[in-house]
């Protein structure tokens, strides 16, 4: 029965062919029948004019063809969709990891596929629309094709840009061919899933103008509205997977109500655990050094990084041990891929010795104060060596997964961030426009603090980012920028105190720099041990 729906299917769609190549051989024998008949002044008469003829019906061909693709094909309408039969797709649960709690509900997904005519003798409904959030690279596609893997059934794959035209109506005609496309497979196959990636694009709420602004996005969103209701109608297990980036509220309400979207995923990212089956599973593709390389460390490493993240610092990695004629990736290939990631390539920049000391020095005043005072970061790395804009930096992520920031965070971030500027002011008696980017982060972090969070010291309390410029008053914005300045210099007082106490330190470090422009997170913490100094965390 299922071949018989198959055939059927493949006729369907390519009937025209079918009917082509059938009419082609007819004429073709009846042309040397014909030729047999004749008497052989005209059979060599016609044999030495049929090279032009070909010729001319080469050119009508062409054009027939060209007619046939933008016209009996769907002229504008025509788009290029990405079937991919359920034996190609070859992507099980197994090889999504890193996301564990978006694979238990897709899991859930899966069994009611599977379960669908269990489900209907019931009276239950399959589902129709599932709804992927989270952001990107965080495996929504990989997800997707995982369970259209599962389930045994087609998947189609379309980005949601692609239905998007300056014609109006192409887009929802776009449509039409993809759920008709869907029914048909889903006919022959006993389901199928269709994959519309960046859903945004499309999905986004509607705006209704008089002047017809947004007229094709707002058609084709139509169009895939009716067609997800029109799916409840027809006896076909067409499933609708939606994935974006955008926050929900951005989507239409229309695409979220219940008949149309009735599973949300959130795919968020992996936290340390799942960080480290990550590593583990693309340095397993590779050839590296397990000796020297930690990968629980590269977890606490890389925190709020994405799979695609991990898989491309692996790949960097790889190329620089080729380009440094190695035969496997050590910790310092994978330390190097995360620099180069997150702040570019090294420059051989020709510095002057007193620039030199005075970037270790404003370097050091930064490791120090993260290390010593810091409730939640750790340091990783120091180097002077030049990447992109900058002369050097202090390279530190969380611990942990931390999704809201703590007053005695904030107020550490801004004295580590006035920490260089102090290092230079005491050690120079003068300071460097390198501090230029450190006051940004610093002021950032204490205008949020007053204006947005209340976090200020006057009692002031509420966001008064919310409330327009001129309606406050003059009073009011002097005090919150008062408050923002205070907790400047409080914090640089800190840092000044903090430096001086620990100035031996702060020089051992500037010297290292200089000697050795890099120094790793063993050897940071093993100079400290020499002090007798331990990191905050370990005194908490």
């Amino acid at each position: 029965m299922l071949i018989h729906k198959k055939i059927k299917l493949f006729f369907i769609e390519h009937w025209i062919k079918v009917t082509i190549i059938t009419v082609v051989v007819l004429l073709i024998g009846l042309a040397a029948w014909g030729l047999s008949l004749l008497e052989s002044f005209y059979r060599l008469q016609l044999l030495a004019t049929m090279p032009l003829q070909i010729l001319l019906v080469a050119v009508n061909a062409m054009i027939f063809v060209y007619m046939y693709m933008t016209v009996f094909r769907g002229g504008f309408s025509k788009m290029d969709k990405n079937i991919v039969q359920k034996e190609k797709v070859q992507v099980r649960f197994s090889d999504v990891i890193g996301i564990d709690e978006a694979k238990q509900e897709a899991w859930e997904v899966v069994e009611l596929i599977r379960d669908r005519r269990r489900l209907q003798q019931i009276g239950g409904k399959v589902i129709r629309g599932i709804l992927m959030m989270g952001p990107p690279g965080c495996g929504k596609t990989y997800l997707a094709k995982a369970i259209a893997t599962e389930s045994g059934i087609p998947f189609i794959s379309m980005s949601a840009s692609e239905f998007t035209e300056i014609f109006v109506g192409v887009g929802a005609a776009r449509v039409r061919k993809l759920f008709k496309n869907a029914s048909r497979l889903a006919e022959a196959n006993g389901g199928c899933i269709i994959f519309i990636d960046e859903l945004d694009a499309i999905g986004r709420t509607r705006s209704f103008s008089y002047l017809g602004g947004g007229m094709e996005t707002n058609t084709t969103q139509n169009q895939l509205l009716v067609q997800m209701d029109g799916l409840k109608e027809k006896g076909e297990n067409v499933i609708l997977i939606g994935a974006t980036n955008a926050a929900e509220d951005i989507l239409d309400p229309a695409l979220l109500r219940p008949g149309r979207f009735d599973r949300k995923v959130f795919i968020d990212m992996p936290n340390v655990e799942g960080r480290e089956k990550i590593f583990e599973y693309y340095l397993s593709k590779v050839k590296y050094d397990k000796a020297s390389i930690d990968i629980p460390r590269l977890a606490r490493k890389t925190v709020h990084r994405s799979p695609a993240d991990i898989m491309n610092i692996i790949k960097e990695s790889a190329l620089i041990a080729t380009r440094n004629k190695k035969d496997q990736i050590g910790m310092k290939e994978i330390s190097e891929a995360i620099e180069r990631i997150d702040l570019g390539i090294k420059h051989d920049k020709k510095l002057t010795p007193r620039e030199k000391e005075m970037t270790a020095f404003h370097e050091s005043g930064h490791l120090v104060a993260l290390y010593l005072i810091h409730p939640t970061d750790d340091v990783f790395k120091a180097s002077i060596v030049s990447r992109g804009a900058t002369l050097g930096v202090v390279h530190h992520q969380p611990r942990e997964e931390l999704f809201t920031h703590s007053k005695e965070r904030l107020i550490a971030d801004i004295e580590v961030a006035l920490s260089g500027y102090m290092a230079e002011k005491i050690r120079f008696g003068t300071t460097s426009s390198g501090v230029a980017s450190d006051f940004q982060a610093a002021m950032n972090l204490a205008h949020l603090m007053v204006w947005k969070l209340g976090m200020g010291i006057s009692g002031l309390v509420g966001d008064y980012t919310k409330i327009p410029w001129h309606e406050l008053s003059e009073d009011i914005k002097r005090k919150l920028n008062d408050e923002s300045q205070q907790i400047l210099q409080n914090c640089c007082k800190k840092a000044e105190d903090l430096l001086r106490e620990e100035w031996k330190i702060v020089e051992r470090f500037a010297k290292e720099l200089v000697d050795r422009k890099e120094l790793e997170y063993d050897e940071i913490e093993t100079i400290f041990l020499e002090y007798g100094k331990k990191h905050i965390k370990d005194e908490i």
